[in-house]
């Protein structure tokens, strides 16, 4: 499933072709990114490493438990989404998780690229939404809330992020009734 957003904007699967993009977003990135994220090998930051973790995405997509997309402005990589951790049988339930460049914040890319993944669950037929935020990440909140999610609670030392093992506030979507 791919989607033009806004004028310049556009959401599409992730490829491996994508590894050295990645990698340079990343790269670009690191100091942006390293307080909302677990620490990363140097690895992380090489089109070799992109290019291996790619792989384990796709191989997971291939099997419908995860699916990837890149978040795409002026023809350059401005981010990521994801619905991972798919669950079917009576659960029927994802987490999305994304990020966005720093140079691309406030204009609306998060929140477009989360309306896009609540989407495809609808069409996959997911009952259930879920997606956490550290207790401080307001931005992230408030793209959740612009979309429907709704907060569940706090769990305590809940994702080793950055180094320490760090609260998040847990939300919600209900896609079925």
């Amino acid at each position: 499933m791919t989607a033009a957003l806004q004028d310049s904007v556009s959401i599409r699967p992730l490829a491996l072709s994508d590894a050295a993009a990645l990698a340079r977003c990343h790269a670009r990135n690191r100091a942006y990114l390293q307080p909302w994220e677990p620490v990363r090998p140097e690895s992380f930051y090489t089109a070799a490493g992109q290019r291996e973790r790619l792989a384990v995405s796709l191989a997971e997509q291939a099997a419908g438990r995860s699916f990837f997309w890149a978040v795409v402005d002026a023809g350059r990589l401005a981010g990521c989404i994801s619905l991972t951790d798919v669950v079917r049988g009576a659960f029927q339930n994802g987490h999305v998780g994304y990020w966005v460049a720093e140079d691309r914040q406030g204009r609306g890319l998060a929140t477009t690229a989360v309306g896009f993944v609540g989407a495809f669950a609808t069409e996959l037929g997911l009952h259930r939404l879920q997606a956490g935020t550290l207790v401080h990440n307001t931005a992230s909140r408030k793209v959740l809330a612009r979309n429907g999610f709704a907060e569940i609670g706090t769990a305590p030392n809940y994702i080793r992020i950055n180094g320490s093992w760090q609260d998040h506030v847990l939300y919600q979507k209900v896609l079925h009734g």
